[in-house]
């Protein structure tokens, strides 16, 4: 009989040194502070994106009947004229964003080094991105509207306002107007991350290139671009997918009228305005397909430029003889 009860207290004292053991309190400490982010992920993300891709097999409002129509809804994305050309209008902020990003590093380069008054001038580009969005839409809809504040700056450099275009009207610049807003508004935020990768890279590599002869351009094709690709890489990213799914300043400056309605303008007018809830998603899942699919070409495209980068370059060495580098 003492036997058994030995035996029994032996197994409840290994289960409580298991249970209070740090490997495992370290484990039950992540699951439960994982568990409510999970859990409000799932809640609030992939469940509504779960009952979205359903709903896109549907012909069906907000309230009411639903009619399964299969692939109808993905297939019209492509048929409808309007849709389409929406989707078409991304490609003037894909253009706009590869400026965006040349303008940003540009100026992270030149700031990253000792520019006098450079901090100053860093919060002034900075500041434009901390605006909210839809104020930055109302700035520019009095700032391009005709005879305000763009046409007036213009006139003083010698332009007659019956030979300006109408910036907001002439479908063949109003969509480079727009872009322009979102260039001005988010190349700030480049270039402050720019900054900080190039900040991060090593002086030495600088120095060793100069004692070999390496001029600016070839300081910054191998030492500089190299060093901040992760950062280059999110940026351009975070850039074309943010073309992809422009809708501030086309939805606030113009109402989307005038050929400026963008994909995600146009897919909010169906959502919410026509109440095609079903056709709406379908434009949803599309746009998101496409977003990974442009994600994967542009890591594909990046893997293949810095590998020709490293593999060109010539080595170089520092001057403590135990740090290699091709530049």
């Amino acid at each position: 009989m003492s036997g058994k009860m030995n035996v029994i207290t032996n197994d409840k004292k290994g289960f409580s040194d298991w249970i209070t053991s740090r490997r495992v309190q370290r484990a039950l400490v992540s699951v439960c502070f994982m568990f409510l982010p999970v859990l409000l992920l799932f809640v609030f993300t992939y469940l509504p994106f779960g009952e979205m891709v359903g709903f896109s097999f549907y012909k069906m409002k907000y309230v009411g009947e639903r009619t399964f129509v299969g692939w109808k809804n993905y297939v019209n994305v492509f048929k409808n004229d309007e849709y389409f050309a929406s989707l078409k209008l991304s490609l003037f902020y894909m253009v706009g964003s590869l400026v965006q990003l040349a303008i940003s590093l540009y100026l992270a380069t030149i700031l990253s080094f000792k520019v006098k008054g450079g901090d100053i001038f860093k919060g002034l580009m900075f500041f434009p991105y901390l605006i909210n969005g839809i104020a930055v839409g109302f700035i520019f809809k009095f700032f391009f509207t005709r005879g305000f504040v763009f046409d007036t700056v213009l006139q003083w450099f010698g332009f007659h306002l019956d030979k300006l275009p109408y910036w907001l009207r002439d479908q063949s610049v109003n969509n480079w107007s727009l872009v322009g807003t979102s260039v001005w508004r988010y190349f700030g935020q480049n270039m402050v991350l720019f900054i900080g990768a190039i900040m991060s890279v090593d002086s030495d590599l600088y120095e060793a290139a100069v004692l070999d002869g390496c001029n600016k351009w070839q300081q910054f094709f191998y030492i500089i671009l190299p060093n901040i690709r992760t950062v280059l890489v999110l940026n351009v990213i975070l850039s074309i997918t943010g073309s992809l799914s422009a809708f501030e300043p086309p939805y606030v400056i113009t109402s989307g009228a005038n050929g400026t309605a963008t994909y995600f303008v146009k897919m909010h007018e169906v959502a919410h305005t026509s109440q095609k809830v079903g056709q709406a998603s379908a434009m949803a899942v599309v746009l998101l397909v496409i977003i990974l699919f442009a994600t994967l070409l542009q890591k594909l495209f990046f893997k293949y430029v810095f590998r020709e980068a490293e593999d060109e370059g010539p080595r170089i060495r520092h001057s403590d003889g135990k740090k290699v580098m091709r530049i």
